[in-house]
C-alpha cells in the first residue's frame, strides 16, 4: 500500500510541478538532428528550411528538458498499482514523459503544418520514430498475408496514433514502449474479429522454420 501511495504521489507531483513553457537553450545535438531531418526534405527554400529546423529543434529540446526535469519524480522501486510489479526504467520514463503539456506537441504540429505538405509532415514524424509505422506494417503483411483493406486501415490507423504519441518521448526505448501499446491493440483487433492472434503468429513462425529447412 505504501508503494502504491508513492506512485500516486509522484504522479500528482508531475501534475503540480512548475513548468517553464519557454524552451531552454537548444543543444548542439538537437539542432544537428533537426537540421539533418529537414535537409532530407529537399525544400529548396533556405528561409523555410530554417523555420522548420527551428520548430523541430525547439520541440526536441522541450521534450528533453521535460524528461530531465521530471524523470526522478518517479523513484526507482515504484510499482504498477494494477499488477504490483516493480516499474522498469522504461516504465518510469513513459510515466514521467507522458505528463508533459499537450502544448509541446501541438506547437510542433502547428509549426510543421504551417510550412509543409501533409506528406512532408508524415516524413518528419517517421524520422522521429525511425520508420516504425512502415516497418511494423510490413511485418503485419507478412504475418497475415490475407488481410483485407479494412484490416490494413485499422492497423495503420493504430500505428499512426502510436507514432503521434511517441514523438513526446526522448529516447527509442520509450518510443518502442508506446508502439507496443498499439501493437497489442492490433493483436486484440484480430482476436476480436474471430482470428486468434497467437494462432496466426504461430503459423507464421512455423512457416519460417519450414522455409529454412
Amino acid at each position: 500500500m505504501k508503494q502504491i501511495k508513492t506512485v500516486m504521489l509522484c504522479c500528482l507531483m508531475l501534475l503540480l510541478a512548475p513548468w517553464n513553457a519557454e524552451a531552454q537553450e537548444i543543444s548542439e545535438g538537437n539542432l544537428k538532428k533537426a537540421t539533418q531531418w529537414v535537409a532530407s526534405l529537399n525544400l529548396n527554400d533556405a528561409a523555410k528550411q530554417q523555420r522548420v529546423t527551428n520548430v523541430i529543434a525547439t520541440h526536441l529540446q522541450a521534450i528533453a528538458d521535460w524528461h530531465n526535469a521530471h524523470l526522478n519524480l518517479i523513484p526507482d522501486g515504484s510499482i504498477n498499482p494494477l499488477t504490483g510489479k516493480k516499474l522498469s526504467a522504461v516504465d518510469r520514463q513513459i510515466i514521467a514523459d507522458s505528463g508533459q503539456p499537450a502544448s509541446i506537441r501541438q506547437a510542433l504540429l502547428d509549426g510543421l503544418n504551417a510550412e509543409l505538405s501533409p506528406e512532408q509532415v508524415e516524413q518528419i514524424l517517421d524520422l522521429y520514430t525511425i520508420g516504425k509505422v512502415a516497418f511494423t506494417m510490413k511485418a503485419y503483411r507478412e504475418i497475415v498475408p490475407d488481410m483485407s483493406a479494412e484490416d490494413e486501415a485499422v492497423l495503420m490507423n493504430n500505428l499512426k496514433e502510436a507514432r503521434l504519441m511517441a514523438i513526446d518521448y526522448k529516447n527509442m526505448k520509450a518510443i518502442s514502449g508506446i508502439f507496443e501499446i498499439f501493437k497489442t491493440k492490433n493483436e486484440q483487433y484480430f482476436t476480436q474479429t474471430g482470428r486468434d492472434w497467437r494462432t496466426i503468429y504461430k503459423a507464421y513462425v512455423e512457416k519460417l522454420k519450414a522455409n529454412k529447412k
